[in-house]
């Protein structure tokens, strides 16, 4: 799904993300047209932001299992209707930045609701190399 939006998508998370316990309302805003990256920004501390990425450009073959229980959290009754997001970790340089496909963040941007999924049981790494086509 895109989550494209004329306004900036108010996120908020039904629990913190790992090590932002301070953070559960965002705004999600999209950096290119294709709707691939994106940035979070927290609303309490506007200098505290994440890059995501939609995996899918990188890893077509990525399909994470979102458990029920995460999927009602966020009020995601037709998936079609959420999106998985990945974090991007850019601090040695764009050219060696890293997605995180073991926990992503899934968004349901219809209910403004969000959650890291932390996909226990499948074997998909913290630290992806973000090239294009790299296949996973």
């Amino acid at each position: 799904m895109s989550i494209a939006s004329d306004t900036t998508p108010k996120i908020e998370f039904v629990t913190p993300l790992a090590g932002l316990t301070e953070h559960k309302s965002f705004e999600l805003d999209a950096l290119d047209e294709d709707g691939v990256f994106y940035t979070l920004k927290s609303t309490s501390d506007p200098d505290l932001r994440l890059v995501l990425a939609d995996p899918m450009p990188f890893y077509p073959d990525y399909t994470p299992v979102i458990d029920g229980s995460t999927a009602e959290a966020i009020q995601l009754t037709n998936e079609d209707d959420g999106a998985v997001l990945a974090v991007v970790n850019m601090a040695q340089g764009a050219e060696k930045a890293t997605m995180n496909l073991l926990a992503p963040i899934v968004v349901n941007p219809k209910a403004h609701r969000a959650a890291q999924a932390v996909l226990y049981g499948e074997d998909h790494p913290l630290d992806a190399p973000l090239k294009p086509g790299n296949g996973g």
